[in-house]
């Protein structure tokens, strides 16, 4: 149990205590509540959820734009380069 506390286990749980309380009151001099940290990760957590479907939807609409685009010339230029070779032959 001592090495996963980097330690002993009840001082270091003090430690964690002493600085937990510190870290509180100055969130608390900030008017910053712990609900609205949760909060405010969730929130985070779910606009990055978003921004990856955002970017997904983005890429296919240039991917289907650039497609409509570069197949038909890639078929030609494919079409077009059987023909010359077989009048080649």
């Amino acid at each position: 149990m001592d090495r996963l506390f980097g330690g002993p286990v009840l001082p270091t749980l003090f430690k964690l205590a002493i600085a937990s309380i510190a870290v509180g009151v100055v969130l608390a001099v900030f008017g910053i509540k712990p609900i609205d940290l949760w909060r405010d990760f969730l929130d985070t957590l779910g606009r990055i959820w978003e921004m990856g479907f955002d970017a997904i939807d983005w890429s296919l609409q240039y991917l289907l734009l650039g497609a409509v685009v570069v197949i038909p010339i890639f078929v030609a230029v494919r079409l077009w380069s059987v023909l010359v070779a077989r009048g080649k032959e």
